[in-house]
């Protein structure tokens, strides 16, 4: 079903959009339903990704158990000194 819409777009650019329209045999409507099909397909797209990152995050969670008096810091430092000679 299709709905209505206004949009208030810069009058140059409504008249460039229709001509290009035009130049490819397609409506200023269809230009623009298909725009939005697009962003609506790359934000799905990217909250996939991040859900199945999140779920591998979340089956390694707990793998490893660091000791009470680990020191992040100090593990950083000496990463580096020995990746870097720093």
């Amino acid at each position: 079903m299709n709905t209505k819409l206004i949009l208030s777009l810069e009058k140059e650019v409504i008249e460039k959009a229709k001509i290009y329209a035009k130049g490819t045999g397609r409506s200023l409507s269809e230009m623009v339903e298909n725009y939005f099909r697009n962003l609506i397909s790359k934000s799905e797209k990217n909250n996939n990704e991040s859900n199945d990152i999140e779920e591998r995050l979340k089956k390694i969670t707990g793998v490893v158990t660091l000791p009470h008096d680990f020191d992040i810091e100090k593990a950083k430092e000496e990463y580096h000194k020995e990746k870097y000679g720093v």
